[in-house]
């Protein structure tokens, strides 16, 4: 068994809790950053620091009160999130201090946990963090949304909304590596740069400055789509179903657009191009795929290895800075 000395042991634990329910785009306010005692550990347990928390669109649909896929983060709870830490103390001889881990104990500094639920990282093969992204849960979105529920096939086109993003940045790179056309949707011209000069999609646009967004499309897919990988709903996506291909693949990974709307949208009205153009879309979460997550991660893993899939980190400092940065993901500060 090791352990760190008692003078080091931390013995207050900050966290953010969730003190109001947000009313369209989160606010600061709608946090609360507070402290509690930290326990002495007991028999089996380990004690994490952290030094990841990652932000992702999907935690806005856990504030909101309404259950989904998962139970709503209540008010007075903790939030919710994916996290990388290290074993600073250990009375669990199966994980010894200096060890890091990816997980899933939300915005606080530290963690008591038994081990479970805990995936080991090797800091020697990859940057730590990046088991939040490209080896983690985006990662894991865009290989089996991607793969599984589209099935590209060499030839093909592919699109994909929200493509500067952590997810759809993947998505596109992961087409070109199989043979595909790779085509983006961003919201920056310097997003729509990045993704086409240095990740080699072969045609993007910016939607926020583009009137015509059917057109756009045709423009920038003069075969049509076969398969849409849908990151954000709204205006984009209804766009998308003239444009599409006989026989195309759809998969609703998010939402985006609506996830900070304050008033029901007008309802889906394009199911018709599903019927004449023989198409089907499908929704998924990527923890249908969890028995598969090692196939998924060496295959990755070995892309970034030989260079053929690069993927970029935005990283705000400090753990006080975490409401900002959800925030700022819906304005699209994040790269």
């Amino acid at each position: 068994m090791s352990a760190t000395s008692l003078s080091q042991r931390p013995t207050v634990n900050r966290q953010f809790i969730l003190v109001a329910r947000p009313v369209g785009l989160p606010k600061e306010s709608d946090f609360e950053l507070i402290e509690l005692p930290l326990p002495p550990l007991t028999e089996g347990q380990i004690l994490l620091r952290t030094h990841f928390l990652s932000v992702d669109p999907y935690m806005r649909s856990r504030i909101s009160g309404i259950r989904t896929y998962a139970d709503p983060v209540n008010i007075g709870q903790r939030m919710v999130g994916g996290t990388v830490g290290e074993v600073i103390e250990s009375k669990n001889p199966k994980f010894q201090v200096g060890e890091f881990y990816e997980g899933y104990w939300g915005w606080q500094e530290y963690f008591i946990s038994t081990g479970d639920r805990l995936r080991k990282l090797d800091p020697s093969s990859a940057r730590i963090s990046t088991a939040l992204g490209v080896l983690g849960m985006p990662g894991m979105t865009a290989y089996f949304g991607l793969l599984d529920i589209c099935n590209p096939q060499p030839g093909e086109t592919v699109l994909v909304s929200g493509a500067a993003g952590a997810v759809g940045s993947l998505v596109g790179q992961i087409a070109k590596i199989i043979g595909c056309r790779a085509v983006g949707i961003a919201g920056t011209d310097e997003k729509v740069a990045w993704i086409t000069n240095d990740l080699g999609f072969d045609a993007a646009f910016n939607y926020k400055s583009t009137d015509n967004y059917v057109e756009a499309l045709k423009k920038v897919c003069p075969n049509g789509i076969d398969c849409y990988f849908d990151n954000v709903g709204g205006d984009i996506t209804d766009a998308v179903f003239p444009v599409l291909n006989s026989k195309s693949r759809i998969a609703v990974c998010g939402q985006i657009a609506q996830y900070n709307a304050i008033k029901p949208e007008p309802g889906l009205r394009n199911f018709i191009y599903l019927l004449t153009k023989q198409a089907r879309a499908e929704g998924f979460l990527v923890y249908q795929f969890a028995d598969r997550y090692p196939e998924g991660v060496a295959q990755m893993a070995k892309w970034v290895a030989e260079g053929k899939l690069k993927y970029r980190e935005q990283v705000v400092e400090g753990f006080d800075k975490a409401p900002a940065a959800l925030i700022g993901l819906f304005h699209g500060d994040n790269t």
